[in-house]
């Protein structure tokens, strides 16, 4: 198969040529009109890399941690219709026999094309942070740090755990931090944690930084906080660009101060997103759709977000972000803060055929996810 006369966003830039991919797998990208074969004609068209959201809990009433094999399938069949082809999917602070179950469920559809987006990993999102910054997370779930139970989960998932989320400043979790580390990303979140607490945790393994500013200490000009030190030792911090997590000028803020490169959006979206306004429920709380924000039924707290990754990836741009940063931020950098970047996030040869396709407006045109086109996946 051949993608051809696109705009093509490789080595970081956009431009003109074609793109061969057999068995699922990109096998050359050459000049224009070089390649005989069957071909999608892309002209007028961006070819990207298909969006990789580290951070989403749902969509269409289904949750990742309703560990509901069908449910999984219709999300991932959505999140591919719109452009995101690979997801490293969360979950919430919940009883460990909970989380084994949906780990249980999630192993059958890791790494496997033809349900639409590709399942590449999981997010353990607590159940270790701070009650204080615990943001839209059950408080009825929030434990101790606890190695054992980490490596239980751990295990089960076959080391589909991608990115583990955690608070730095509890009792137990340098510790924790240190040994998780040397298993998969450890990122602080839902975090109260000092400036010189959360140094000592990207010291001790830490490296990543979840929806940053959200449910963590403040940025203060004496007392920088978290959000200070993922500035100042930070490899990749999560951004919900969705225009209610964070105001626009926020947004360009930290494209500003930590550059492209350091950046991920995520969407965080809940099982509301592509529902109509209601009540929902996340983590066993009842949550509120309503007019693209999403919260807490008994307290307006915000809970998580009504928006999926493509979506958050236009609003960024719309925010002034230029496009070729936002299309690193939600493809390449993503891919790399989860350890998948050898195969996806970019448009190289050898990595997996997730190509996603929009025209001049940024509307999507067709998407390829592990080579095969979503509109035709077969599940």
């Amino acid at each position: 198969m051949i993608i051809r006369n696109g705009l093509v966003f490789t080595n970081e830039c956009l431009v003109k040529c074609d793109i061969a991919f057999e068995n699922g797998i990109i096998t050359a990208i050459t000049p224009v009109g070089r390649m005989p074969g069957i071909g999608f004609e892309a002209e007028g068209a961006y070819v990207l890399p298909g969006l990789v959201d580290i951070h989403a809990h749902g969509c269409l009433n289904s949750d990742f941690c309703d560990a509901d094999a069908a449910g999984l399938e219709k999300m991932l069949a959505y999140f591919g219709r719109q452009g995101v082809t690979g997801v490293v999917l969360a979950t919430m602070s919940l009883p460990e026999e909970v989380l084994a179950d949906v780990i249980r469920t999630a192993l059958p559809y890791i790494n496997k094309a033809g349900y639409g987006a590709i399942l590449r990993g999981i997010h353990m999102e607590g159940p270790f942070i701070s009650r204080e910054k615990r943001g839209a997370q059950n408080p009825d779930h929030i434990a101790e740090p606890d190695i054992d139970f980490f490596d239980r989960l751990y295990a089960l998932s076959q080391g589909s755990i991608r990115l583990f989320s955690i608070a730095p400043e509890l009792p137990g979790s340098p510790a924790l931090i240190s040994h998780a580390a040397k298993c998969c990303r450890v990122s602080l979140a839902h975090s109260d944690a000092d400036y010189d607490c959360a140094v000592s945790a990207f010291e001790a393994g830490a490296s990543h930084v979840t929806h940053l500013f959200n449910a963590m200490s403040a940025l203060n000009h004496r007392t920088p906080g978290l959000v200070g030190a993922a500035f100042d030792h930070a490899a990749c911090v999560e951004v919900i660009s969705d225009g209610v997590h964070l105001h626009p000028s926020v947004v360009r803020a930290i494209f500003s101060m930590f550059g492209a490169r350091r950046i991920c959006l995520i969407s965080d979206s809940t099982r509301g997103t592509g529902m109509p306004d209601g009540e929902y429920e996340l983590g066993g709380q009842a949550i509120h759709i309503h007019d693209g924000h999403s919260n807490l039924v008994k307290d307006g707290t915000i809970a998580g977000s009504a928006m999926h990754l493509a979506d958050c990836f236009r609003q960024a741009i719309r925010f002034g972000i230029h496009l070729e940063d936002a299309i690193q931020a939600a493809s390449g950098n993503p891919a790399c803060a989860a350890s998948i970047d050898l195969v996806t996030g970019s448009i190289s040869p050898g990595k997996s055929a997730d190509m996603l396709i929009l025209d001049a407006d940024l509307q999507v045109q067709a998407v390829f996810a592990g080579g095969v086109r979503v509109d035709d996946k077969q599940h």
